[in-house]
């Protein structure tokens, strides 16, 4: 049998949006696992809880057994090792993005020689949403429910 296909969709996700959410449905179709992973930051403060993301994650994903949510620590490639994920998972809005997420994947490749980055392009309907944007919406008591797939 061959080795399970895990991978690991890593980010701050503060807050996870419906762009996060259509990587991870198109995701879970390509690898055995997607494990969600909400890395955590000394050095920053968040918008919303790790708590309440996390809760918010596991409601969105309640019907799909392939897909779970940790958190974690530390660097990316070497989380990625300690749950058996050889693949990250990254989504692509633009170019920009590309750019940024191709040196990351290098040096994630250079910590873990067993670790692939998979980029699928964001939906074009959704690529327009950040969560910094939708943060800023949300802080000046805007609604914010057409980004999320649940309810802040």
């Amino acid at each position: 049998m061959p080795p399970k296909r895990i991978a690991l969709f890593p980010g701050s996700f503060d807050p996870f949006t419906k762009g996060h959410e259509d990587i991870v449905l198109r995701g879970r179709l390509l690898f055995d696992e997607v494990v969600i992973g909400i890395g955590q930051n000394s050095q920053k403060q968040r918008y919303v809880s790790i708590e309440q993301m996390t809760d918010c994650i596991n409601k969105t994903f309640a019907a799909y057994d392939n897909v779970r949510v940790e958190t974690f620590k530390g660097l990316t490639a070497v989380f990625a090792e300690t749950i058996g994920a050889n693949y990250l998972l990254r989504g692509l809005r633009n170019t920009t993005d590309f750019e940024y997420e191709n040196s990351i994947a290098q040096i994630n490749r250079n910590v873990n020689k067993n670790l692939d980055t998979v980029f699928l392009i964001t939906a074009p309907e959704l690529a327009y949403i950040s969560s910094s944007v939708v943060r800023d919406i949300h802080k000046y008591g805007k609604s914010v429910s057409e980004y999320l797939p649940y309810e802040l």
